[in-house]
């Protein structure tokens, strides 16, 4: 039994061993050529650049570091030389002044443009400027492409404005308006003949000398009081834009002095023209001018009409000043009529008290909501300076009535009353003392050796 059990047990053996052996010659069958050759694949080696073109170094490393924890080689790529850039040559650029009775075209014409360009120009800035404004002094500049065309023009204009057109697929205006630098100026002169003489000998604003006829002529009497030798001290200022004035000058502060009396204005800086007068350091009056700075183109009194041509009565003052420069009212009080008048165009009137009126007539343009009862202060705008009614260009016309009876405007004391309580108190005394001090301090700083020299 046991030998029986023996055999069968290695019966069963060798069949196991020789199923083993044929499933392992099974897994021996020949792979087929495509997925041998799919095996033995590798990626190449990638190919450098030459060297002209892009240059690699290895970074070095330390030699002692294991070979597990050495950081992988880094490739650094050294910059190829920048390309050298093409500098155009500066464009030729002609430049000069506008003389007078020129045209733009005419001025483009002399630096070489032909008509079809000068056209295009004129077009270009036309479109930010009127070419009718343009007058002597104005500036041109023209710079010209290598085939002589324009590439850029400028034009200089008033108060250092610059209108400048750039062509090129389409022509491009821009609008340059600088900020001006205020500075302040002063000077002493004396007075030999009138005011005008004496700040024109002086090289100071001539124009000053309307101011001081408005401001004092109520007081000083200009044709007799001037025997000669009076000092006149004056301190202003004036907007530039490098050397050139921007606008007016405005002045600050005035003392005249007539050996026995002084005479002193001092101007604010809030632009009302609201002036404060001082007789002897004591507040005489204040007195806002009806339009600061403007020229004084006809007085009080008969005269020859010129649009009529005949001999009459003017009962007022005139300024001239350019059409839409503010109007102000000279003493505090009521608006009493607000419309048109025949001759005086458009009007504006004001009551100060039951006795005394002032007029302001030839108006282009008055405030929105002006109206009649409406109460004014000296120095409130009340209009802008027009040719309406019968005029020959643009003024005010300036009339002072005392009991519906014209009054000379430069000498009437009514409203100096009426205005006198607006300048009282410290604030006035102080305001004086700084006006003095800095006009001190201007005139010391320049120590001129001519009394008459501008400062």
């Amino acid at each position: 039994m046991r030998l029986r059990y023996l055999a069968a047990g290695l019966t069963v053996a060798g069949g196991a061993s020789m199923a083993a052996v044929g499933i392992a010659s099974f897994g021996k069958e020949p792979v087929p050529a495509a997925l041998a050759a799919a095996a033995a694949w590798q990626p190449e080696m990638p190919r450098l650049t030459p060297p002209e073109t892009l240059a690699l170094d290895l970074v070095a490393l330390p030699s002692d570091l294991p070979p597990d924890v050495r950081p992988p080689v880094v490739l650094a790529a050294a910059a190829a030389p920048a390309p050298v850039l093409e500098v155009e040559p500066p464009l030729p650029t002609w430049s000069r002044e506008v003389a007078p009775g020129e045209t733009l075209d005419a001025v483009l014409a002399e630096a070489g443009l032909a008509a079809a360009d000068r056209a295009e120009v004129a077009l270009a800035l036309g479109a930010e400027y009127d070419l009718r404004r343009l007058r002597p002094g104005h500036g041109v500049d023209v710079a010209m492409t290598p085939e002589g065309g324009p590439r850029a023009v400028t034009l200089r204009v008033d108060d250092g404005v610059r209108i400048e057109a750039l062509f090129g697929s389409r022509p491009v205006v821009r609008v340059t308006t600088p900020e001006p630098e205020i500075v302040s100026l002063a000077g002493e002169t004396r007075v030999e003949s009138s005011l005008f003489m004496a700040l024109d000998a002086a090289d100071m604003p001539a124009r000053f000398a309307v101011d001081l006829a408005q401001m004092l002529g109520g007081a000083v009497d200009f044709r007799r009081d001037l025997g000669g030798g009076e000092t006149l001290r004056v301190m202003w200022r004036e907007a530039r834009v490098g050397d050139d004035l921007v606008g007016q000058p405005e002045i600050a502060f005035a003392a005249l002095d007539l050996g026995d009396a002084l005479y002193e204005v001092a101007w604010p800086e809030d632009g009302t023209g609201r002036a404060t007068i001082y007789l002897d350091g004591e507040v005489q009056r204040v007195f806002a001018q009806p339009v600061e700075g403007a020229r004084l183109s006809s007085v009080f009194g008969r005269r020859v009409h010129p649009v009529f041509g005949n001999v009459r009565m003017h009962t007022g003052v005139d300024f001239a000043a350019a059409r839409g420069t503010p109007v102000r009212a000279t003493a505090p009080g009521r608006v009493s009529f607000v419309g048109w008048r025949g001759g005086y165009g458009r009007v504006v009137e004001i009551a100060h008290g039951p006795e005394t009126m002032t007029r302001y007539a030839h108006l282009s343009a008055v405030p929105d909501g002006l109206a009649e009862g409406q109460r004014v202060a000296a120095g409130d705008m009340i209009g802008r300076v027009g040719a309406t009614g019968t005029a020959t260009g643009p003024n005010l016309h300036y009339e002072v009535r005392v009991d519906g009876q014209p009054t000379d405007p430069l000498s009437d004391e009514r409203l100096a009353e009426a205005a006198e309580h607006d300048g009282q108190g410290d604030v006035a005394l102080e305001r004086l003392a700084e006006a003095r001090a800095t006009l001190e301090d201007a005139l010391t700083d320049a120590s001129p050796d001519d009394p008459n020299e501008r400062l």
